[in-house]
């Protein structure tokens, strides 16, 4: 272990990744106890095919959340999530409809839009000295504005067979690719969290970005990088939503950066950074995703499941007050 990384493991403490999985716990149990309020309240919940449908409804939320987790992290926020996903997947529509590009070249230009997306977030606020409220909420309305650009804020439906197989085939009978996706972008995410440098520089940057500069961490290289990630991600979600559409609409993603810091939150991340697990957000994902799912199953009116999701978005910024607030 060089110096560099006895300096940032010093910064990165170990009170604070046992803080983080006991409130990754705390979110697990309260998924647990909202589980088995919809087991006995909501018809048709408990069983297999509703469950999976679960898993197949979170995936996006949970793609997005992965990116949205460690710039919560490092003390920033990202609102752009949304409109990127959105600006990301009508270019895939465009390309490959309009563009005389395969879908595999549209896929892969449509990951490079995000990438430059979240790239532009990360110098705008680095370079820019935005602040991250700032510069990702001029990014939302550009990306969205583009978005409906491209054909004039028109969807396009109709994607070749096998990519929309991608979610809606389930291989064993279980589980689509794009779930599987959704699986190994966490593990890998979570290797690079815990026995990376890199992981353990984004933790540091949200304890305090002058002591992680001192440390000898590149924090404007290391902040572009997780907004860039982010933006990656948003795109790779775009992706995975155009399979399960099979289409691509400029509406896309509106309101889904709620959605994910509250996922992020009520894992246990702080917005005041340095705290935050991807156990704890893909918890939070499926008690964002098991909520929706059960509210659709009771015949709740979808204003009325704005309303619930908004005070639980309240209720978990509320509680990472008081968490602060006391340590």
């Amino acid at each position: 272990m060089t110096m560099e990384d006895g300096k940032i493991r010093g910064i990165v403490g170990t009170k604070e990744r046992l803080l983080g999985f006991s409130q990754a716990a705390g979110a697990f149990l309260a998924l647990i106890v909202l589980i088995a309020v919809l087991a006995v309240i909501a018809p048709n919940f408990l069983t297999s095919r509703n469950l999976l449908n679960v898993i197949d409804q979170v995936t996006v939320l949970g793609v997005v959340s992965l990116g949205m987790t460690v710039v919560i992290i490092t003390g920033g926020i990202d609102l752009s999530v949304g409109s990127v996903l959105a600006l990301s997947t009508m270019v895939l529509g465009w390309l490959s409809h309009f563009g005389g590009f395969g879908m595999g070249m549209a896929i892969s230009v449509s990951l490079l839009v995000g990438l430059a997306c979240g790239m532009l977030n990360g110098v705008s606020i680095t370079y820019g000295k935005l602040p991250p409220f700032i510069g990702t909420l001029a990014m939302m309305s550009i990306a969205r504005g583009l978005a409906n650009l491209i054909t004039n804020g028109r969807q396009i439906i109709g994607y070749p067979e096998w990519f929309f197989q991608l979610s809606s085939k389930r291989y064993q009978g279980y589980i689509a690719i794009t779930a599987l996706v959704l699986v190994l972008v966490y593990v890998v995410g979570w290797l690079i969290l815990q026995y990376r440098r890199s992981g353990r520089a984004v933790y540091a940057i949200g304890g305090g970005a002058e002591v992680a500069r001192l440390a000898g961490i590149a924090v404007n290289r290391v902040t572009i990088g997780v907004y860039a990630v982010a933006g990656l991600l948003s795109a790779l979600g775009g992706i995975i939503l155009a399979s399960r559409l099979d289409s691509s609409q400029p509406t896309a993603g509106q309101g889904l950066e709620l959605d994910c810091i509250a996922a992020v939150v009520i894992g246990g991340a702080s917005l005041s950074g340095g705290k935050g697990s991807l156990v704890g957000t893909i918890v939070g994902v499926f008690i964002i995703g098991v909520l929706r799912n059960g509210l659709n199953l009771l015949s709740v009116s979808p204003f009325i499941q704005q309303v619930v999701i908004g005070l639980v978005i309240a209720g978990a910024v509320m509680s990472d007050v008081l968490r602060e607030r006391k340590n």
